[in-house]
């Protein structure tokens, strides 16, 4: 019996402490199209400021992630539970900040993989 309640409690504290597997997903276009503009969303756009001063999605908000350090000072300010869409140029920088915001404990992520270069390019 007393083996039985020690297993019991093991089992309860396991569940209790398990992690919740993050979503990350990689998205194009015309998902950015549909489940992004026009709403209440967090979108980062990864790029430097001065890219993002030349041209970015709508909504967006900069968050460089060729800094590390403010990168994530920054991106601890958003809601981890709330989906994030996040884009670069062309796919490489959002692909590593992907990787930092799962490691930071974000649960649903979203990148876009075609970046702002396949954004403008469809915008003409």
């Amino acid at each position: 019996m007393r083996k039985l309640l020690v297993l019991f409690v093991f089992l309860i504290l396991s569940a209790c402490n398990s992690k919740e597997e993050t979503k990350l997903s990689v998205i194009d276009y015309e998902t950015v199209q549909t489940d992004v503009i026009g709403k209440d969303v967090q979108l980062v756009d990864v790029r430097t400021s001065q890219e993002f001063n030349a041209g970015h999605i709508d909504d967006a908000i900069n968050i460089d992630i060729s800094d590390p350090e403010t990168f994530t000072e920054k991106v601890e300010n958003l809601d981890k539970e709330k989906p994030i869409y996040i884009y670069c140029q062309m796919g490489g920088r959002s692909k590593k900040a992907s990787q930092k915001l799962k490691e930071l404990g974000f649960k649903n992520i979203f990148d876009y993989s075609g970046g702002y270069g396949e954004w403008s390019a469809q915008a003409k």
